[in-house]
Order: structure tokens, then C-alpha cells, then sequence
């Protein structure tokens, strides 16, 4: 018989009243294939430079391998839904995409201070030991997610809510508390592949498996050095991640704005920015323009080494000038990425005669 009596509909309670969309509980072992999933996609390689999941690969096994006490996990999801369509931008050679999550607040900060009083105001009302965890820490939080009822891992491998599609971001508390478990997700994705075809670079070799290498998340965010040529041209004006399969997915009409938490909100500069204006970012600059985002996390030459991939594909010859500039960068990536994007660009303008 779980403890506190009551406990769980009080932290649902208090979870909702801290911005959380969605909140549920699953005992620390409920999600049983994590290891062998993991294990399998690590030995395929298809984490690709990520070497960060490979090091602490035994810890993100099972909440146990991480923190022996723990007696069960608390899974907690942030609505980010966006209020305008993700794809609106696909085609606009003048501008870059940047993925719907990292268009307002910066999420890790967002989630775990919002974590954080959650945990001080459980540990208060119980006496119990926890720990907070928000995508930074070797916690598996989509299998735990779905083990604890809050939607399943869709064909896209990433979690999908019946009530607010693929857009939440996910944190887990571990506690030592006996929390009485939910029914775990169950898939609802059908027939439906509309996610497996929306993808550019074909990432995904099968459903519910995700080749990060081939990934424009994964390319423009995760991956320091040149991205790979067979790739550039379909990663078209996306200079920051890719939203497309998830907001394909036809479960996203059922997430409602009105849930997503307002420092998630897109700010204007971020919306739609202007190639002309970031490929000329300098260090400062770039910290400027993207102070208080998860992009500052990447560095000004990874991003402006996005822009000018968008540039090559924008057939824009008005962007000649900016590209050019960069073609003596003090980053060797920098500078590969312009002198395709002059090449591609050198090439549009003579085939528009």
C-alpha cells in the first residue's frame, strides 16, 4: 500500500500549479527494455558523435543503475504547442527555420526550476529523498514518460500525447517515496507513417528507430564539425533542429495553445530570422541575439555554419555578399560551409540566365 494516501493527486495538483501539462508516476523498474533498446542503438552506432551516451550508458539503463534508493519516478511534461505552423517557413529562401522549442525560453532552465519547487515543496510534505532530472543528467525520460501514462513513444521515437500531440518537454523527479503507478501509454500510432515520410534525410530505418546521423536535429545541433554533403541540400532553410515529423503527427490537433507554458512563447526575432542579419554574427553578436535560448549552446560558428548551408539552398543572390565574407573565417568549418554555399549560389545564378 503506497504511503501518504492521497500523495499522488496532491502532486498532480501542485505539478499542474507550477506550469506542468502532464503528470504521472511509475515504479523505478516499470520500464524494463530501456537496457536492451539502448544497448542496441548505441552498438549500431546510430548515436553518431554523441560519445556523451556512450559514457554513462550503464546509468541510463534503469533509474536504479543511476540512484540505488530510488523507489519510484515521477514524470512530468511542459507543453510547448506552438500557436503558428511549424512548416509555414519550409521554402523561404530569405529567412532560417529554427524548431518551435527553441524559439522562446530556454527549456532547461524553464523545467527545472519549475522541478526544483516541486521537489522542495514534496520533500517538505513527505520527508522523503528525491532528485530532479531535465535532459542534461543520463535518465532515459521517454520510455519513463511513457511508463508512467503520459503518452507512448511514437514511429518518430519521441513521446506522443493523446492530449497534447508531440509537443511537451519532459523532466523526472526519483524519489524514494512508494508512489502508487499508472498505466503505462499505450501506442496509438496505427498504420499512420506520416512521420517516417515527413523526414528530409530518411532518419528513420525503420518505425520507432532513429539513425541520429541522419537527423537534421541532430546535424545542425548535436554535430560539431562539416555536415556531411549528401545531406546540405535537404536541410533546405533549417538552421536549428527539425520539427517536421513531429508536426506531422496527427495527434498534434488535440494540443491546445492555451496549455503550452508562456516562456515557451516565440520570440519575434526568433520566428522567422533573417539570413542577411545572422550570417554576419560575430561571437558578441550571436550571444546578443540568443541570450536566454537553448541555441547559445551550440556557439556562434556551429550556427553560422547552419546559416550558410540555408544560404547555399536559398538560391538567394542576394546573400552573395555575406557568404562571400565568410569565405576567410577563422573556423575551418566556417569557411567549408561558404565555399559550398558560394558554389551553390554561383551555380543558381548562372542557371537563372
Amino acid at each position: 500500500m503506497p504511503a501518504h494516501k492521497g500523495l499522488e493527486e496532491r502532486i498532480r495538483a501542485k505539478a499542474a500549479e507550477l506550469g506542468f501539462a502532464a503528470c504521472g508516476f511509475a515504479a523505478a523498474d516499470a520500464a524494463p527494455r530501456t537496457a536492451e533498446r539502448l544497448r542496441q542503438w548505441l552498438a549500431e552506432g546510430m548515436h553518431g558523435d554523441m560519445i556523451w551516451m556512450e559514457a554513462r550508458a550503464h546509468q541510463r539503463e534503469s533509474p536504479a543503475a543511476l540512484w540505488p534508493e530510488v523507489r519510484s519516478v515521477i514524470a512530468l511534461g511542459m507543453s510547448y504547442a506552438p500557436a503558428a505552423d511549424p512548416l509555414a517557413l519550409a521554402g523561404r529562401g530569405d529567412v532560417g527555420r529554427i524548431s518551435v522549442y527553441a524559439q522562446g525560453g530556454d527549456y532547461h532552465d524553464v523545467v527545472k526550476k519549475a522541478l526544483k519547487a516541486l521537489g522542495r515543496w514534496l520533500a517538505a510534505e513527505t520527508g522523503h529523498d528525491l532528485k530532479v532530472f531535465v535532459d542534461t543528467a543520463p535518465v532515459m525520460e521517454k520510455p519513463l514518460a511513457e511508463a508512467a501514462g503520459l503518452g507512448w513513444q511514437g514511429k518518430h521515437s519521441n513521446l506522443v500525447s493523446r492530449a497534447h500531440g508531440s509537443w511537451l518537454f519532459l523532466g523526472a523527479i526519483y524519489t524514494t517515496l512508494d508512489l502508487a503507478g499508472d498505466a503505462s501509454g499505450a501506442d496509438a500510432c496505427g498504420s499512420c507513417d506520416a512521420c517516417q515520410r515527413a523526414c528530409p534525410t530518411d532518419a528513420f530505418p525503420a518505425p520507432y528507430r532513429l539513425d541520429a546521423r541522419r537527423c537534421i536535429s541532430y546535424l545542425t545541433i548535436e554535430h560539431a564539425g562539416p555536415i556531411p554533403h549528401a545531406f546540405r541540400a535537404a536541410i533546405g532553410n533549417r538552421i536549428y533542429g527539425c520539427d517536421d515529423c513531429l508536426a506531422v503527427c496527427p495527434w498534434n490537433k488535440f494540443a491546445a495553445t492555451a496549455a503550452a507554458h508562456r516562456a515557451f512563447a516565440a520570440r519575434a526575432e526568433l520566428a522567422a530570422p533573417r539570413l542577411a542579419d545572422l550570417l554576419p554574427m560575430d561571437d558578441a553578436a550571436f550571444r546578443q541575439i540568443f541570450a536566454g535560448s537553448p541555441i547559445k549552446r551550440i556557439g556562434r560558428n556551429r550556427m553560422v555554419r547552419n546559416c550558410l548551408i540555408a544560404a547555399g539552398n536559398s538560391g538567394d543572390a542576394a546573400l552573395v555578399p555575406a557568404v562571400e565574407a565568410l569565405l576567410d573565417d577563422g573556423d575551418a568549418v566556417v569557411r567549408d560551409a561558404a565555399e559550398w554555399a558560394m558554389e551553390r549560389l554561383t551555380c543558381a545564378a548562372r542557371d537563372a540566365k
